[in-house]
């Protein structure tokens, strides 16, 4: 019997999310608090506007405690290019994009919203379960 593989039944359903008025200093903390490598920003609605990661953060920590500052905005760190999935979308599909040089976190985005995220670590829960149920003797 083959359990469900959708990317639905494995995402975060209440991820960590950013906001675009928020500060570099507020994205680092979070991030530190959460143990996230990363997260998506999203506007009041939910929509996905873009991503920050560690290694944005540290960029624009590097260039701006040098000058004792800290001015930057979670909107001036993203990248708007956010590669999202959807939460009907296979696991199996999903690890398949995931094992190039593919983000370690996804997004899960329907009808234009954030719904959730996922992550390699769930990808690798998902195929635990299947292969728990594989070696299961069946009556």
């Amino acid at each position: 019997m083959m359990i469900s593989l959708l990317v639905r039944d494995y995402m975060q359903q209440q991820p960590l999310i950013f906001h675009p008025q928020q500060s570099l200093a507020q994205v680092v903390q979070q991030l530190l608090e959460h143990q996230q490598l990363g997260g998506p920003v999203c506007d009041d609605e939910g929509h996905l506007l873009g991503w920050i990661s560690e290694k944005d953060c540290l960029a624009h920590l590097l260039d701006e405690t040098y000058h004792c500052e800290l001015v930057s905005l979670a909107c001036d760190i993203m990248h708007k290019n956010v590669l999202s999935v959807s939460p009907d979308m296979s696991v199996l599909t999903l690890a398949e994009m995931a094992i190039g040089d593919k983000p370690k976190m996804y997004p899960v985005v329907a009808e234009n919203r954030l719904v959730g995220m996922i992550t390699r670590r769930e990808m690798l829960i998902a195929f635990a379960k299947q292969l728990d149920e594989c070696f299961i003797p069946h009556r």
